[in-house]
Order: C-alpha cells, then structure tokens, then sequence
C-alpha cells in the first residue's frame, strides 16, 4: 500500500463511517478498484484508521462526552456497548472470512437499501427527541440492533439508528446516539485489532505499524485524514437526514451495490 492508496483508503472510512452505507463495504470495494494486494497490514490498517473518525466525535460533542455531572451518559453507552463487545469477540474470524467475499457484501448493501426505502414510513411517530430521555432498556436494546452490522455490507451506523428508531427515537436522537455508541465500540475494535489481535502473519497490529517508517507514517496519515472526513460527514448527514430522512441512502446503497455486483460477478 503507497501513500496516495493510504490516503484514499482514509477519505473512504471517514466519509462513510457515521453514514448508513457501510464503510466496511466501501472501502473493501475500494480497496479491490484500486488493485490492492490483501495483506494484514491493510485490514489492520482499515480497522486502525477509525481512531481518526472516532475523535472526530469527541470534538464534534465535545461538551457531552466531556460533561462528568452526566454520568447516566456514561452507563448507558457502556450497557448499550457490552452485545457488540461480547458478540464480536466470539465471532472475529467469522466476520473476518467474509471481508474478502465482494459479492455477498454487494448483496447486503442493496438488501440494507431496500430496508432504508421504507424506515421514514415505519417510524413517523418518535417519542424520544433526546438522549436524557433513553432508558436503559432502551439503550441496551439498541446496542443488540448494532450487532446487525457484524455482517460486512450492513452498516454500524444504519443497524443503531434504524434500532434507536425501533424504540421511539426521533431520527436526529438515533443518529445522535448512533455516533456516541460508535466511540466506545469503535475504540474496543481498534485497541483489539492493534494490542490484541494476533494477524494470521502472527504479528500484533502495534508490530506491523512499528515495522518500519512507511507503516508508521501511513497509520498517522490515516488517521488525520478520516478525522478531518468524518468532520465533514457527520455535520452533512445530520442536515440531511434531519430534512429528508433515509430514502436518499437507500437509493444510493441499491444503486451502488447493484453496480458492483455486476463489477465482481462480470470479473470473477
């Protein structure tokens, strides 16, 4: 992986992370338009990057991640975190073996669009305008929803809001509340993926990343450029999802998925 593929890779992850279109998805497709060699150094490196979009959170809702006299906050991104944490943990080589299968990522992504067509008709009624007001059942309930995205090609971010909706919540409360659960269960998935994880080239994600001076300086790159692409992202979606709702997403994860099954079917 050269330094303009790291940096493509980058503007990928943090234009899609927050939105309901996958970013697993797309930048597994990029990654195969471009003619990248798979390596563990790339799937580590597309897990890593999602540092970067997660501060762009943190700075985004500065004033709610950093408000200690809200601890109810706290508690309920933990007990909504736990399914995904306990869940991914069993099921990592599982959803690892899937990544490189672009048909059946295609698959899902015009599936999950279908289901997005229909959201905004399914949920008219929202009960919940706010995060003060999300239970704990209602939180950990959400974060099962979340579990939906283990299968590449779902979207972490359309499986929690479409769940928030489930329980009542207006679609800005379940975007909202979508991006702060990201922090905690993204932040695992990196820790995991760089401390933890030992890659089948039996290496620590920190060995590979420590490995020479290139890995260092496309892993830094990475990450300043999905922080500074999620910026952007998470500010546009909010307005548009807020105004016009998920149909525009739907339309564009068919569209999408329907040209690249035709790409992968035609070149496999």
């Amino acid at each position: 992986m050269d330094l303009l593929q790291a940096i493509i890779i980058a503007i990928v992850e943090g234009l899609t992370e927050y939105l309901p279109i996958s970013s697993t998805a797309h930048m597994g497709f990029t990654a195969a338009l471009l003619g990248m060699e798979e390596s563990e150094f790339l799937k580590m490196f597309q897990v890593s990057i999602q540092f970067g979009a997660i501060l762009s959170i943190v700075v985004l809702y500065w004033k709610k991640f950093f408000d200690f006299s809200n601890l109810n906050f706290y508690f309920k991104l933990a007990v909504a975190v736990i399914p995904a944490l306990g869940l991914g943990y069993l099921l990592d080589d599982k959803i690892e073996a899937v990544l490189g299968n672009q048909i059946a990522i295609s698959s899902v992504l015009v599936w999950g669009g279908i289901v997005l067509l229909f959201v905004d008709k399914w949920f008219k009624n929202p009960k919940i305008h706010d995060e003060k007001d999300i239970s704990y059942k209602t939180a950990i309930a959400i974060g099962f929803w979340q579990c939906l995205a283990m299968m590449p090609g779902t979207s972490r971010s359309a499986a929690s809001i479409i769940g928030g909706m489930t329980q009542g919540l207006s679609r800005k409360a379940a975007a909202e509340f979508s991006f702060f659960l990201a922090v905690p269960t993204m932040l695992a998935v990196t820790v995991y993926s760089i401390f933890v994880k030992t890659w089948s080239n039996d290496m620590k994600g920190y060995e590979m990343i420590l490995q020479d001076q290139d890995h260092i300086n496309l892993f830094i790159i990475g990450n300043v450029i999905a922080f500074i692409t999620a910026l952007i992202a998470v500010k546009t979606f909010i307005a548009v999802l807020t105004k016009y709702g998920f149909k525009f997403w739907g339309w564009y994860r068919i569209v999408i998925g329907i040209v690249l099954l035709i790409y992968f079917y035609t070149a496999s």
